[in-house]
């Protein structure tokens, strides 16, 4: 399965979304293939915000290969899944035109809150969210493979 995390700049939320997946995924031995992007090409090439480098350490993930991309078009056919972080980015994913990729939120009916312009706290918080949501994803995921 190939599955692609969307945020608005790909350096915070999403790169903390394909950190989470690609744990989860080891640790319950599921194969995937997990990539990130952004909706918008603003952070191209550069390395994950400092704090959710920082924030993935504490848990024990190491981010620090992570490079923003933009999303484009090809992503909506090379992948299985596309995960966007909030209801924006879900749209501007859907925006883009015919897809074979299935797409959905995140955190089912929950935006994520961008912590860019926030503190450290922010980052705890959008950490929490996605970790559990990853995990599920997983769980998900691994079940539908089982049947």
């Amino acid at each position: 399965m190939r599955v692609l995390v969307v945020c608005l700049g790909n350096i915070c939320r999403s790169p903390i979304g394909e950190g989470l997946l690609r744990h989860h995924a080891a640790a319950q031995n599921f194969q995937l293939i997990v990539d990130s992007a952004g909706t918008s090409g603003w952070h191209q090439g550069a390395l994950p915000d400092e704090r959710s480098i920082e924030v993935m350490r504490q848990h024990g993930h190491d981010i620090s290969d992570q490079r923003s991309r933009p999303l484009v078009q090809g992503d909506l056919h090379l992948y299985d899944i596309i995960l966007a972080m909030d209801s924006s980015n879900l749209k501007d994913i859907l925006s883009m035109g015919t897809r074979s990729a299935q797409t959905a939120l995140f955190v089912p009916g929950e935006n994520v809150p961008d912590p860019y312009y926030g503190g450290h706290d922010g980052f705890q918080r959008v950490y929490d969210m996605i970790d559990t949501a990853a995990k599920d994803w997983i769980t998900l995921w691994k079940e539908k493979e089982n049947q």
